[in-house]
Parts: C-alpha cells; sequence; structure tokens
C-alpha cells in the first residue's frame, strides 16, 4: 500500500521481523522516580531496561526451550540491543535472545510455559486407574 500520489509505502506498512535467535522489544518509558519515592537523576545509568516483546523470531517462536513469547514484559541488557528508528521516540530495540536477562510473570503463571504441553513432558505419564 503506498501514500496517495507518493508513491512510497506508507510508515503503516512497515513492520520490523526479527531474524535469527532475536526478538523485537518495545522500550518502557524512563522512569525519573522510583516507586519508593526516590528520584534519579536525569543520567542515571541502569544496567538493564525493561520492555514488552512486540515481535519474536520464528527461530525463537519454534524454540520450546526459549521461555520468551509475543507480549511478554521482559528485562534485557542494552549492550548488544539494536535501536530501530522506525519510531520517533525510538523505543524499538532488536534484541539477542541471550541479553533477555528476566520475563516478569504472574504468580498464577509462575510455572506456565509458552507451549503448556511440552511443560509436563519430563514427567512419566501416570498409570491409568485399574
Amino acid at each position: 500500500m503506498t501514500r496517495r500520489g507518493s508513491g512510497e509505502p506508507s510508515l503503516m506498512d512497515e513492520f520490523v521481523e526479527p531474524l535469527g535467535m532475536r526478538v523485537l522489544i518495545r522500550k518502557d518509558e524512563n522512569r525519573h522516580t522510583t516507586r519508593g519515592g526516590i528520584v534519579l537523576p536525569d543520567k542515571a545509568e541502569i544496567p538493564t531496561i525493561s520492555g514488552r516483546v512486540v515481535e519474536v523470531s520464528l527461530q525463537v517462536e519454534r524454540d520450546a526451550d526459549v521461555p520468551i513469547a509475543k507480549y511478554d514484559k521482559v528485562l534485557f541488557h542494552p549492550k548488544n540491543a539494536i535501536p530501530v528508528d522506525l519510531e520517533g521516540n525510538n523505543l524499538l530495540f532488536v534484541v539477542p535472545v541471550e541479553d533477555v536477562v528476566a520475563v516478569f510473570r504472574r504468580s498464577g503463571a509462575a510455572g506456565r510455559r509458552r507451549n503448556d504441553a511440552d511443560s509436563g513432558s519430563d514427567r512419566p505419564p501416570e498409570p491409568s486407574p485399574e
């Protein structure tokens, strides 16, 4: 789809598909005050950043050993993150899965993984009642 009369694709038609063992993360907005009320200076360096996974590569999606799925809230190390200049505020980053250091889970989903059918594969089948 193109913009009328311009012959160029519209920005709404563009998307980023990560390749290899990478995910696309939308970085959370910077907070200048912690929940405890501590005011952070503008240039406070925090070695990890939180964000939301907005897209995963096919390789990550198919790998049952990688517990990262689309829409997960994650904590990642920004050293190898590649900024994506698709939006004006540069909140998108392509991040290798090795740099995702944590996935936020709710207490009811603590043992849940992306593929619930795979989570019980290590247990032997239960004997049938006779």
